[in-house]
């Protein structure tokens, strides 16, 4: 699951992985040059404002990310918390470990950081993901073909995003993708994907999105992804889109987004009906983003720069 208001210690030179508080001798030994502890100092990577975005620099900020986005996703929004979830009140799951949490804070607000975390996106890279048994969009997408075309290619997953209502605004998304480009420059990124999230569990009533996204962002053969055959929908070649304009206006705000930088779209959609959404994949090869938004942040991430 991924969303912005929908759903679901970086230094400038790569980092090694996030375990968010694994004990290092859990770690094989051959594997323990990729650990890193988390960097209490990590630098602040774009500011506007009192609101600026950086890496999560300790467990306790990891958990904050977690309990906000138990606040969307759980409380504001439609998904249903396990007992577990319900009893901690924290959106938590394996892969939280092995990633890295991106934080937009709101330096204004006073009070412990549970209170200024406003907003935060889950960052995870193949390195990462090899240690994890896989990425989480594995579950939903079969990605390794892609992964296969693409061998010696750094690849980042993208997700579990979410903003604060009150902050769902240009400054937060504008601070979320300065954080998110300083990291793929940083680590040298090839290719960003993630699922994105329409609202709703019914493929029908869906179908005129879905059919946008087919016919306006499919991904080409290098970049084609489908969905698990166990777990995907498949739009029949017989939908047509009546209105084009009413399709996109009808995209949920993350969506349209990616679509605006230059991702594909995958083929085939997933319900989720824990988190009553449809789910899509997206793909963004860095070589396909748009210059418009390299220029806007700068080819050095400089733009919002602390």
């Amino acid at each position: 699951m991924d969303a912005l208001g929908t759903k679901p210690g970086l230094g400038l030179r790569p980092t090694s992985l996030n375990f968010g508080g694994v004990v290092m001798r859990f770690v094989p030994a051959k594997m323990r040059h990729l650990v890193r502890r988390f960097d209490a100092v990590a630098p602040v990577l774009g500011r506007i404002g009192q609101l600026e975005v950086r890496l999560a620099r300790s467990p306790a900020e990891v958990k904050a990310a977690q309990q906000l986005r138990y606040r969307i996703f759980y409380e504001e929004m439609s998904a249903q918390p396990s007992k577990f979830q319900k009893m901690t009140r924290r959106d938590r799951d394996g892969f939280d470990r092995y990633c890295d949490h991106l934080l937009v804070i709101d330096q204004s607000r006073t009070g412990p950081i549970t209170e200024r975390i406003v907003g935060t996106y889950r960052l995870m890279r193949s390195d990462a993901a090899a240690l994890a048994g896989g990425f989480y969009t594995a579950q939903e997408f079969d990605i390794g073909p892609m992964l296969a075309r693409h061998k010696g290619k750094r690849f980042l997953e993208l997700g579990r995003s979410c903003v604060l209502k009150e902050y769902r605004g240009k400054r937060t998304v504008e601070l979320l993708w300065q954080g998110i480009w300083s990291y793929v420059l940083a680590h040298d990124i090839d290719a960003m994907f993630g699922c994105a999230s329409l609202a709703g569990t019914d493929p029908e009533a869906l179908a005129a999105r879905l059919a946008f996204l087919r016919e306006n962002a499919a991904a080409p053969a290098e970049w084609h992804v489908r969905a698990l055959p166990s777990r995907g929908t498949f739009l029949s070649s017989s939908v047509q889109i009546a209105d084009p304009r009413r399709a996109l206006a009808d995209l949920p705000p993350l969506l349209k987004g990616y679509l605006r930088v230059g991702g594909y779209i995958g083929e085939g959609a997933v319900v989720d009906h824990q988190f009553g959404t449809t789910d899509v994949l997206v793909v963004l090869p860095r070589e396909r983003i748009n210059p418009r938004y390299i220029g806007h942040y700068g080819a050095d991430a400089g733009r919002f720069a602390a």
